[in-house]
């Protein structure tokens, strides 16, 4: 195939729409769904998700054609009360994300705000979640900017809970516009694209029309690590772990070689990540193994080492690693 680009010659008299393109932020309280959101928007998998809330650790870019426009939505950490380091630079990384888009999307659990609205009592799950909503709201109303707000995850309640709860926050005056969306069913999604699309800046698209994310194949081969140590282990190490790829080797037959390493906090954490006869790690790796190759579309030999550091969630490279400032 020839290396030289493609040129279309139109004819006069054919009209060729105008295009535009830019960066929309997803944030919200953890576990809100904003990542299954992204996913959905952009019609495949590129940032990883699990039932464990602070997930995501970094701004994940995913990049979703709607009409004339390419929307770069941008999944940012949860917003939430940080208590560690790591905490304040996943917080930091997410207001950084939004303060470099076009528009933004506060992505809200509706199930959730529904009870917290009418008043009910709250678990001490559903007041985290609530007293983070307001944090994004206050993080709003500082900065002066409008955000469209998607409660997400209306399909988990009845729809006459709907109106009283997006009049309930939408009276916080921050907000442009509000949609009702299911990340998991589709709905709603068609309006959340136009809103996106309209907002978007006119010009020349950013990325090629084919690719799907902005992020290192590096770095997203140990996320898809970390999602499968979260799937398996998710009441042993929720946030005790961390995956690093040390090494990219293509081999001349098509294939690639990808060491990865496991980082634990704690010695004993370490017989539960490897398992009884090494059953635990095999599942990780061939599973990650097995979304890798669909990924890239060739033979993958992962090998993934566990290593103990205890102190890793204080570590400057530990951050680099994952692109965090380790100052914030």
């Amino acid at each position: 195939m020839s290396d030289e680009p493609v040129v279309a010659h139109s004819a006069p008299d054919l009209v060729i729409p105008d295009t535009s393109a830019g960066f929309a932020a997803l944030m919200g309280a953890p576990n809100a769904g904003k990542s299954t959101l992204t996913n959905a928007l952009v019609g495949q998998k590129v940032s990883i998700v699990s039932q464990k809330v602070q997930t995501t650790r970094f701004p994940v870019r995913g990049i979703a054609i709607h009409k004339t426009a390419q929307i770069v939505l941008v999944d940012t950490p949860g917003v939430f009360k940080p208590t560690r380091r790591l905490d304040r630079a996943m917080v930091a990384a997410a207001w950084a994300g939004a303060g470099d888009a076009d528009s933004l999307v506060h992505v809200v659990d509706a199930a959730v705000a529904a009870r917290s609205a009418a008043g009910a009592k709250l678990s001490s799950g559903d007041a985290r979640t609530s007293e983070d909503v307001e944090r994004v709201i206050a993080g709003l109303r500082e900065t002066g900017r409008k955000a469209i707000l998607a409660l997400n995850k209306v399909d988990l309640i009845a729809p006459e809970h709907l109106l009283d709860t997006s009049r309930t926050l939408f009276d916080e005056g921050v907000y442009s516009d509000v949609v009702m969306v299911s990340a998991a069913t589709g709905s709603g999604l068609e309006r959340l694209r136009d809103l996106l699309a309209e907002a978007m800046t006119p010009g020349p698209w950013l990325y090629p029309e084919d690719q799907v994310a902005d992020i290192p194949q590096m770095l997203m081969a140990a996320e898809i690590t970390r999602e499968k140590v979260f799937l398996r282990l998710h009441e042993e190490l929720p946030y005790q772990a961390t995956v690093e790829t040390e090494s990219w080797q293509g081999r001349k037959d098509g294939s690639v070689r990808v060491d990865q390493v496991l980082y634990l906090a704690r010695e004993n954490h370490k017989a539960m990540a490897i398992g009884k006869g090494g059953a635990t790690l095999k599942w990780i790796s061939m599973e990650s193994r097995k979304e890798l190759q669909e990924l890239l579309q060739r033979q993958v030999h992962l090998f993934i080492q566990v290593k103990v550091r205890e102190n890793w969630q204080n570590e400057r490279a530990r951050f680099s690693a994952i692109g965090l400032e380790f100052e914030a």
